[in-house]
């Protein structure tokens, strides 16, 4: 935590603190002289970390000043985007690296990026034709939106998975809703992975809530299986509200996806007696675990097509 300048410090002192103590060349010879700046450099008081960015101090790079590092690096108007941005905006579990920045599509910037000394992570520019003003979002260094960086994020992303898995995330964490996300997406009609973003975010809408319930509901799609209700409310034993993944209420069946194993006795227990309490009521209860449904759709469909056509036979005469 950098100590805010005291009521005599000097403009740099102040571009120092702002910044996070990484400033360019040109606004450090703007405050003081060149001379001046070459005999920080010598004296190692000071870092060049690239061409045409310096640092302040000569400590190994904190969090914040590798991230001002990248927007300074990249030049006017430049913000930090995607999975980058989300993270500083609050959502959890995405990869620190690389550091993802949005420059201008009209300036002639290249992006080329310089050698960059070892404790700055990569970094990758990206290039844009459109940020509003409300796609922007305050902070230091400035930054996109939630909403905005996962669009981004999803189509920048490795992997069709890691793409709707940072769409989910997203709206998991109530860092954006659906309605702020389909708003995004709706302004880039030709963006990369525009189709598997929309139904994703047609997904969250519609009440799934994890990575894995939007898989079921793709499986479904992809083996021709009637979409289920997601998200059902239902009472069970006890008066207690609960919600299960997936439900064909004309078929009395319910689907839950498991997102992993535990080893807690009394969770396990008590997922078997609201099994049971299922079963009871005359409902059938299908669960997978979230890597089959992944790695073995065919199967999962397989079952669930066979309960669905069990419960809608009819039944077999006495005798």
């Amino acid at each position: 935590m950098r100590n805010v300048p005291g009521p005599d410090a000097s403009d740099l002192d102040w571009l120092i603190f702002e910044q996070a103590g990484v400033l360019t060349t040109a606004q450090a010879e703007q405050l003081i002289t060149p001379g001046k700046a070459r005999g920080h450099l010598r004296l190692n008081r000071w870092r060049r970390l690239c061409r045409g960015i310096l640092l302040a101090e000569n400590g190994l790079l904190r969090r914040d000043q590798q991230l001002w590092a990248a927007v300074l690096l990249a030049g006017r108007d430049a913000h930090l985007a995607g999975a980058t941005a989300a993270t500083e905006g609050g959502l959890t579990g995405l990869s620190p690296d690389p550091i993802e920045v949005l420059v201008p599509a009209i300036r002639s910037r290249s992006l080329r990026i310089p050698q960059l000394p070892p404790d700055m992570p990569p970094i990758r520019l990206y290039r844009t034709a459109a940020l509003p003003e409300h796609h922007r979002q305050i902070g230091r260094p400035p930054r996109t939106t939630i909403a905005r960086a996962a669009i981004d994020g999803a189509a920048w992303a490795r992997t069709d998975r890691a793409a709707a898995g940072l769409i989910a995330r997203a709206y998991q964490q109530g860092c954006a809703t659906t309605g702020e996300l389909r708003a995004v997406l709706d302004m880039f009609p030709t963006i990369r992975r525009h189709r598997l973003i929309g139904t994703t975010i047609a997904d969250l809408a519609g009440g799934a809530m994890a990575l894995s319930e939007i898989d079921l509901l793709a499986l479904c799609r992809r083996h021709r299986i009637p979409a289920p209700n997601r998200q059902a409310p239902r009472t069970d034993g006890t008066g207690r509200m609960r919600f299960v993944d997936a439900h064909w209420a004309d078929a009395r069946l319910l689907v839950e996806v498991d997102g992993g194993y535990h080893l807690d006795v009394r969770q396990w227990a008590a997922d078997m007696l609201r099994q049971n309490e299922i079963w009871i009521s005359g409902d059938r209860i299908l669960r997978f675990p979230a890597w089959l449904v992944r790695a073995e759709p065919a199967t999962v469909a397989t079952q669930i097509r066979a309960a669905l056509a069990a419960a809608l036979r009819p039944p077999a005469p006495p005798g």
